[in-house]
């Protein structure tokens, strides 16, 4: 019955040869992964693993869902001693939201890797709930493109702790987006820092990055709590640092079978290397609990459990001195362009304006307009935005003429600090007169700023319209089939 128990509770050593509840039939002729650890790690029965997600779905009811969720920690063991664990962590994700993709993060359980093993070999991953499309195209981007990438058969044809989250997600999402599968085989830093720049690009609103791990294995039942309160205030703290410390003084303490920290510990780092320094992201701790709180495991020897998620507040503001600061700095930059100095404004460290935001600058003298230029990409601080737009709007708007000193005692400067662009998929989701649209297809795109409504007598359909044609240059009707995103300002002047 031992031996039993210790098959279903997965751990790190182990070695192994319609609705809320469906997903995309596979295409003719396509190839598909097929299920590793059904009735395993979970029921194999479609019927009775929807009745047990619904169970634990049923103790998160009264969770607060969240439009913003960047990333979930959740585990992968057998549904019986962390399924509720893991549903506490997925509860958060609102049904209907829609992700581009979903990149599925963990550890290595059969084979040691330089780097990653993404798997593009497969157009669909099986569960009993149906078939989860993977985007291969992408996977195989990713591996043409990065050295820290390759796809080893060997790390995926086995391997339970990206499958064990399929169900949860098909459960839980009206739209299941594609799927990237990535199996990390290293605990290199240095590799780990790789992985992360890569994936960083598309660590943003419009995709979700599931980070699968386990916590401590193998101490006693009173170890484990605080070997795993140490980690997961490690993880709480969004420190790397902090992190790869915690797991270094649980293994000084000499705790006797402690094998792991966290099994997933790798993944878990690039999710914290792609975090770093975003102040709009907020780690959340949801649940703890260990194998020994189930009535299957024992209290002798356990593996941890924590449920976390990571939320991206875009819920941006701005109190009168910050925006004041933002004027000086506009006007400042622009003097010292005309003047020939350098000008390096340098807000204090926790300032909001160190905040990565877009933001346009608008120039007018006499009502009417003398330049204006911007840039979405938040990857800048906004100081940093802030000053680089407020030159180009004065000195490189191809519109007009540099601006000169006997000017700037008649310029008026407005900034709009942008919030982070969000995907729409219908212009039901377009809130005319409060936010503004983006428009991108192909290698053409224009925006309208939420303000411009005020300046023209439009319906929304005309302001796409117009958007279209006089800004992206797509023709009229060109909104109708290209990518539509929508964004927020907040004006300052």
């Amino acid at each position: 019955m031992k031996n039993k128990l210790l098959f279903i509770l997965i751990s790190t050593m182990i070695m192994m040869n319609n609705n809320a509840c469906s997903s995309a039939a596979p295409k003719t002729g396509a190839t598909v992964r097929p299920m590793a650890v059904a009735g395993k790690f979970y029921p194999a029965d479609k019927n009775e693993l929807c009745h047990d997600i619904a169970n634990y779905f049923k103790h998160t009811a009264s969770k607060q869902t969240s439009d913003d969720v960047q990333a979930v920690i959740v585990p992968h063991a057998g549904y019986v001693f962390s399924g509720e664990v893991a549903a506490t962590a997925f509860a958060q994700i609102a049904p209907d939201k829609h992700y581009d993709h979903i990149f599925l993060l963990g550890p290595s359980h059969h084979v040691a890797l330089n780097g990653a093993s993404i798997c593009n070999a497969f157009d669909y991953y099986a569960t009993p709930l149906g078939d989860v499309k993977v985007d291969k195209d992408l996977c195989t981007q990713l591996i043409d493109n990065n050295e820290c990438f390759t796809y080893r058969d060997s790390a995926h044809t086995q391997e339970h702790c990206l499958e064990v989250q399929l169900p949860f997600l098909q459960y839980r999402l009206k739209d299941v987006p594609p799927i990237i599968p990535i199996i990390i085989g290293t605990e290199r830093l240095q590799t780990l820092r790789e992985i992360a720049a890569a994936l960083k690009p598309y660590f943003n609103s419009h995709n979700l990055f599931v980070i699968s791990s386990d916590f401590s294995h193998y101490p006693s039942y009173g170890d484990a709590l605080n070997v795993d309160k140490r980690t997961g205030d490690a993880v709480m703290s969004g420190s790397l640092e902090e992190f790869v410390n915690a797991i270094a003084k649980n293994d000084s303490l000499g705790i006797d079978n402690l094998a792991t920290s966290a099994c997933g510990q790798c993944a878990i780092a690039v999710l914290l290397m792609m975090a770093k320094d975003d102040n709009s992201l907020h780690i959340n701790h949801l649940m703890y609990c260990n194998s020994g709180d189930s009535p299957y495991g024992g209290k002798n020897e356990v593996v941890g459990y924590h449920a976390f998620t990571m939320t991206r507040d875009t819920k941006f503001s701005l109190t009168k001195k910050e925006q004041q600061e933002l004027l000086d700095i506009a006007h400042k930059s622009i003097m010292a362009r005309i003047e020939g100095k350098s000008y390096e404004p340098r807000p204090s460290s926790d300032s909001v304006l160190n905040a990565k935001c877009g933001a346009f600058v608008t120039l007018t003298e006499g009502g009417h307009l003398r330049g204006c230029i911007g840039r979405f990409d938040a990857s800048s601080p906004l100081y940093d935005v802030v000053t680089d737009m407020a030159q180009a709007a004065a000195f490189e708007d191809p519109r007009f003429y540099p601006v000169t000193a006997d000017e700037m005692k008649n310029i008026d400067i407005e900034i709009s600090v942008l919030t982070p662009l969000k995907r729409i998929h219908s212009i039901d989701e377009f809130h005319y007169g409060k936010q503004g649209i983006y428009i991108r297809k192909g290698n053409r795109s224009g925006t309208f700023l939420p303000q411009v409504v005020n300046e023209v007598n439009w319906t929304k359909e005309e302001f796409l319209g117009h958007c279209a044609q006089d800004k992206a240059g797509i023709g009229w009707e060109g909104w109708k089939d290209a990518e539509l995103y929508t964004y927020e300002a907040i004006i300052i002047q």
